[in-house]
């Protein structure tokens, strides 16, 4: 069984116009720290100009992680060779959690800060505001600090 090493195993070849459009990013302009640092790797794996140097001389002379080489020509094989897809950060779809405070949920939530308070209150705190909303059933339990921001984004100040 042949061993190969770990930098033939995706190797990053690069054209010429790429390799001066990441020598262009990483020494001119204004650009994200973590772009600079992706293309500086995939200026270092390019065997396009000849044998690399091994995996933890990049790695020390970059100051980055064998694990960053590795991930970056990774990414650069799955992205079909595009440089720009390989450098640039990778877009959400959605947030990974849906936010529990829809228009309605605000609306509901300020109208009960605006009400008068209950019984033995001289006003609404933000902790007694959350005991409210978790005895009412068409709001979702939410926190205090919660409450606080959605009252803060609107203005609305507890007296």
């Amino acid at each position: 069984m042949v061993v190969v090493p770990s930098e033939l195993k995706r190797p990053v070849r690069l054209s010429a116009r790429d390799r001066e459009e990441l020598i262009r990013l990483t020494t001119t302009g204004v650009h994200p720290a973590s772009a600079i640092r992706r293309a500086r790797v995939l200026l270092a794996l390019d065997t396009s100009v000849g044998e690399p140097d091994p995996k933890e001389v990049i790695a020390a002379r970059l100051e980055v992680s064998g694990e960053m080489l590795r991930l970056v020509a990774k990414r650069f094989a799955e992205t079909g060779g595009d440089v720009l897809a390989t450098i640039s950060r990778k877009k959400r779809d959605l947030p990974p959690v849906p936010s529990p405070v829809t228009g309605e949920v605000e609306a509901r939530l300020i109208a009960l800060a605006c009400s008068t308070p209950p019984a033995g209150h001289a006003r609404w705190s933000l902790r007694l505001l959350e005991k409210h909303v978790e005895l009412t059933e068409d709001i979702p339990s939410l926190d205090h600090s919660t409450i606080g921001r959605v009252l803060k984004k609107r203005n609305c100040v507890l007296i």
